[in-house]
């Protein structure tokens, strides 16, 4: 407890909360579609949430704090996206048997150690090109947002830049407190009314059927590897972290597997909205960044003890909000990756097809541009680098 109070930063808490606030906005609405094409009913989405918020809460907190890093966790948008396409062929507990199911594999992937023995063969220059194609597009659509809203983005530009050059620790904090500030000036934003409740968990009895398992269970497993495991674990790295592949991916999954029956759909480590946390604004020293994963857990235990009333507070606010903060607060990672994915001569040509791939935001069999893009630079990077064996004289 003295460690963890002598660590403890008020930029690593609003980091947390970032990082929370970006994992949670652009997706909580698909989460209440996605259960309601299942049947769910009200209590039971609520449940769906208070899972969720438990299962990504929990495995954040006890992970950074066990590991000494930022472990960011979440949901996963593609998972979403596969059981709004495919769910309505389902019932409500064949589709809990399938996250069920979904999560056991990850557990048992992510404990037998195959997933980090084949990370270690893919270049670092190639999985920084990934992740900044990946997160190019939240930078552009800060300042693409200017057409609409040129007022309020220029304003918060001008405080970021500004409280960068005199307090570049405090510099996203104040850039959160001066957004809260323009928004009834610039924006169309009335405070909602709060009625605070305590989201109740109810128990559904997953049904396991073969038709579930193959169409639900294991494409929602290969996605989330693909989307969130991969670029999630090369975040961390990319930081100078060495993460604890095996047991990142064995904990989340279990966490998963056990809250299933509760509508716990997907426990994954955070991609995109894990930069924030990651970040050296967040604290100078790496060894006291784990706070803000810490934070970003404590914020998902939140929403899933009050999920109807944060989930309504943080949906009030006009989506150009949450737009313009998370591409002021990911402008540092995507500097930091395109550094890291052109610096070597040799490897710059597979890194920037990797970049462009990834940034082009397609899909084939329901897994993104990420994972496709890294594929695609591995093979050009393999390509250029073979060399034919001389001919016998």
């Amino acid at each position: 407890m003295p460690k963890l109070l002598q660590d403890f930063s008020i930029p690593a808490v609003f980091a947390g909360f970032i990082t929370f606030l970006i994992g949670i906005s652009v997706s909580a609405v698909l989460v209440i579609q996605a259960a309601q094409i299942l049947g769910a009913s009200a209590e039971q989405i609520s449940s769906w949430f208070w899972a969720l918020g438990f299962g990504i809460g929990l495995s954040g907190f006890i992970l950074s704090w066990k590991f000494k890093y930022p472990v960011a966790t979440s949901w996963s948008t593609a998972g979403l996206a596969l059981i709004l396409a495919t769910g309505s062929g389902y019932s409500l507990y064949e589709a809990l048997g399938a996250f069920f199911i979904s999560g056991l594999l990850t557990a048992l992937l992510g404990f037998s150690g195959i997933f980090q023995k084949a990370l270690s063969y893919i270049p670092q220059s190639l999985t920084s090109a990934m992740l900044a194609g990946v997160l190019l597009k939240f930078g552009i659509t800060l300042f693409a947002s200017m057409q609409n809203d040129w007022g309020f983005i220029l304003s918060l530009l001008a405080v970021y830049i500004l409280s960068k050059r005199l307090s570049p620790r405090y510099s996203i904090v104040i850039t959160v407190i001066a957004g809260l500030a323009l928004c009834p000036i610039f924006l169309q934003f009335h405070a909602p009314i709060l009625q605070w409740s305590i989201t109740k968990p109810i128990w559904m009895t997953p049904t396991f059927t073969w038709s579930a398992f193959f169409g639900l269970a294991l494409p929602l497993f290969i996605i989330n590897m693909a989307s969130q495991y991969l670029p999630g674990i090369a975040m961390i790295k990319s930081y100078g972290y060495k993460p604890h592949v095996n047991q990142l991916i064995g904990w989340t999954g279990l966490t998963q597997m056990l809250l299933a029956p509760f509508g716990c759909y997907s426990v994954n480590i955070a991609a995109i909205s894990a930069a924030v946390s990651l970040d050296d604004q967040v604290h100078p020293d790496p060894e006291k960044r784990y706070i803000a994963g810490m934070s970003c857990g404590f914020f998902y235990i939140l929403m899933g003890i009050f999920a109807a009333t944060l989930t309504g507070l943080l949906l009030s606010f006009p989506p150009i909000f949450i737009v313009a903060l998370a591409g002021i607060a990911l402008l540092g990672t995507i500097s930091h990756n395109i550094a890291l994915a052109f610096y070597d001569l040799a490897e710059r040509e597979a890194a920037l097809m990797t970049f462009l791939f990834s940034a082009s935001g397609i899909q084939f069999f329901g897994i993104g541009s990420a994972f496709w893009g890294l594929l695609f630079g591995f093979v050009v990077l393999m390509i250029l680098k073979f060399r034919a064996k001389p001919l016998p004289k």
